[in-house]
């Protein structure tokens, strides 16, 4: 099948966390790929991994919640790689308050981190996939768009859940949009997931659930196995209940909706959240 093999691919928010395993899997599956972060040296680190195992891809270090940062990336994309048919939008994080002692600052930012990047980077994406007439566009939602009852709980989560829902919508409306171009525009939901950065405060939150009746029910529900990662970190073998899902988790999902396999799916969220 013909995957994303010799596909353009831009993903952002490369230099960790879920951006970084995507933009490896992406690689291995034989798409050239184009990172952006803010974070210049973590998104070299990525870069070099791809190269090191037989890959193509080119970095560019910026802001993309600004139209200058978001618009040079596309470039570098286009002119570098030969042009563009993959966007993974992956910039996003939160700043968890309770709703009545959330500075407005922390609200403007995390709906600025989430939605604003988002909107730049596909803004500048559409014209070169619509001269090709293909075009596959997968942003990252997350389970909390539709509340976070763990997380809003404990810490107060509304500012997030917020910006995930906007990317919900957004999905929704561009997939209408640019239908007629041959645009394909999805979204991945992942739930708790084990990155370096949310995985930490996750287990901890899901150690403090009160299981018992009438409470508050798991933070993860479903009874999955886990398998190793193809870049090389070593996850458990065994069945076990409530774990964090992992980064080639959602990776997978996204690969799927950047893939050629998903030709006749638009305009979706698809939930890799353990059955939360």
């Amino acid at each position: 099948m013909p995957g994303v093999k010799d596909r353009v691919a831009v993903v952002t928010g490369a230099a960790n966390g879920l951006g970084r395993e995507i933009a490896l899997l992406l690689a291995r599956e034989g798409a050239r790929v184009a990172l952006g972060d803010i974070d210049g040296a973590e998104l070299e680190r990525t870069a070099a991994a791809i190269t090191k195992a037989g890959g193509t891809a080119v970095t560019l270090a910026g802001d993309l919640t600004e139209e200058s940062g978001a618009a040079r990336l596309i470039e570098v994309a286009a002119e570098r790689l030969g042009g563009l048919d993959i966007l993974i939008n992956n910039v996003g994080g939160s700043r968890n308050r309770k709703v009545w002692e959330m500075p407005v600052e922390d609200w403007d930012f995390v709906l600025r981190l989430n939605l604003r990047p988002t909107f730049l980077c596909t803004r500048a994406a559409v014209p070169h996939m619509m001269r090709r007439r293909y075009g596959r566009i997968v942003c990252m939602s997350s389970g909390a768009r539709e509340g976070t009852p763990w997380t809003a709980y404990y810490q107060g989560g509304a500012a997030y859940s917020a910006a995930k829902a906007g990317i919900h919508g957004f999905v929704r409306d561009t997939a209408l949009e640019l239908a007629e171009h041959g645009i394909n525009v999805n979204a991945v939901a992942p739930g708790p997931i084990d990155t370096e950065r949310a995985g930490p405060n996750l287990k901890r939150l899901n150690d403090t659930v009160d299981y018992s009746p009438n409470r508050m029910t798991p933070l993860i529900p479903a009874l999955t196995s886990s398998r190793s990662s193809p870049t090389g970190s070593s996850h458990a073998s065994a069945r076990t209940t409530n774990r964090l899902g992992q980064p080639i988790e959602v990776a997978h999902a996204v690969l799927f909706l950047a893939s050629e396999e998903a030709s006749y799916i638009t305009g979706h969220t698809l939930a890799v959240a353990g059955g939360r």
